[in-house]
């Protein structure tokens, strides 16, 4: 399995994780290791990857409504 396909498998994994509910970020290392059997380094860096791309597109969606608030509190 090259790496952007492992990529992939394990952000599936830890979204399926936190969709059951799990909230605690070691036990959701240790049951994707588990389940995929890949190294736990590898599960933190896919982790921190999708992080990483979560916050950039919150970002996004953020950056629209602060503006739209800051422009009618300046027209009050």
């Amino acid at each position: 399995m090259n790496r952007t396909n492992q990529s992939t498998v394990i952000k599936q994994a830890i979204n399926t994780y936190l969709e059951k509910g799990l909230t605690d970020k070691q036990d959701i290392y240790s049951k994707v290791v588990e389940e995929l059997g890949v190294p736990r380094p590898t599960v933190r860096r896919v982790a921190r990857d999708l992080r990483n791309e979560l916050l950039s597109k919150i970002k996004i969606l953020q950056s629209e409504v602060p503006q739209e608030i800051t422009v009618s509190e300046k027209d009050e």
